[in-house]
């Protein structure tokens, strides 16, 4: 009994000249995706009454966005080269 809450962040590589990365970051509560970030779009989107919500919320953070946007940098194509060894 009770609550699953899960938050996944990936990066998807789709060739190794890193141009076609993609930075997804969801929130999950009891196996459901109910918000997702992906650096394709640039901006949340919610699944659920709930994820459009946030969705909204933080897409008019310039901030939250900010910080999302640059984790394709920091995060994807700093370790690319691990992830690819």
């Amino acid at each position: 009994d009770g609550y699953f809450h899960q938050r996944v962040t990936e990066c998807r590589f789709s060739s190794k000249d890193l141009q076609g990365i993609e930075f997804i970051d969801s929130y999950v509560f009891n196996q459901a995706e109910y918000v997702r970030f992906n650096s394709t779009v640039g901006k949340f989107v919610g699944y659920t009454e709930h994820g459009v919500y946030n969705a909204e919320a933080w897409n008019s953070d310039a901030a939250i966005l900010a910080q999302e946007r640059g984790e394709l940098e920091r995060y994807c194509k700093f370790n690319a080269a691990i992830d690819y060894s």
